[in-house]
């Protein structure tokens, strides 16, 4: 299948694991994802674990942090500092020394800031006990991070305005905005209605004139579409659509199969 009216609507990246991100007009993208993609990650030194908003037991206050590069990364580069501001405002630099200290004392933790490694890092899961459509409600789940990265599964989270509105749609009440699901692209497939993602598993799309990206599956929500997010609210009937409508599926992951720039209104073959 070609679906050449379709289009590269936004772009996004989270320079710090489960904090708000920042969008871009363009962005390289190599092998492991959007260039800058998760750079950092909060690791809790009790567990050695990583902080993740899925767990909001633990960690109710991530998406009041935001992270933002001070410049934009550049391939061939080291990576750039990173702001980091928290929620009472105040921010600091991923290059400051006292870095650690401030996260510690703003999470009420122990807490390192921390680049990926090639050493495992595990992260935790909370599933919402009054969510009775999901499998064991109200437990806890542990997690691993693919090698040398701070994702949760997949290297690129792709979703589409198709699902969005067909979401919207089915909870009229709620606020259905992309922030919700922390895509990394968002892409507008015109004329096309449900949740169109399902019928791109084993396809591979072409943004551009160059960079491939092989879907490889369907992205399971979690309890972190239904936190507050800035001014959104706090709404479990977001994923209880989801559970309802499509299985618990919003958006897909992919691989990257050729790596180059991308941009915010390139076209999008699908086949």
């Amino acid at each position: 299948m070609i679906v050449n009216a379709a289009k590269v609507t936004s772009l996004w990246r989270y320079p710090v694991k489960s904090m708000m991100g920042e969008e871009m007009n363009a962005c390289d993208i190599t092998k492991k994802g959007l260039l800058g993609d998760r750079a950092f990650g909060v690791i809790d030194m009790s567990t050695s674990k990583l902080a993740n908003a899925k767990n909001p037991l633990k960690w109710p206050n991530m998406f009041q942090y935001r992270a933002a590069f001070t410049e934009p990364p550049q391939l061939l580069s080291s990576t750039p500092p990173v702001r980091i501001t928290f929620p009472d405002g105040t921010a600091i630099l991923s290059t400051d020394e006292e870095k650690n200290t401030k996260l510690s004392e703003s999470f009420n933790r122990t807490v390192q800031l921390s680049s990926p490694s090639s050493l495992d890092v595990e992260f935790e899961g909370y599933i919402p006990e009054d969510i009775e459509e999901l499998e064991n409600p109200g437990s806890i789940f542990t997690r691993t991070s693919p090698e040398g990265t701070f994702f949760d599964i997949g290297i690129v989270h792709i979703i589409t305005t198709s699902t969005i509105n067909t979401l919207r749609k089915s909870i009229p009440e709620s606020r259905i905005e992309p922030r919700r699901f922390r895509p990394n692209i968002i892409i507008d497939v015109p004329e096309a209605e449900g949740f169109v993602e399902n019928e791109w598993i084993g396809k591979t799309l072409t943004i551009g004139s160059h960079v491939q990206l092989k879907i490889l599956q369907p992205t399971k929500r979690c309890v972190m579409t239904t936190l507050a997010q800035g001014d959104l609210p706090k709404d479990p009937a977001v994923l209880k659509s989801i559970v309802k409508n499509n299985a618990g599926s919003f958006g897909v992951y992919a691989e990257v199969v050729t790596d180059g720039k991308i941009h915010a209104g390139d076209h999008v073959d699908i086949k």
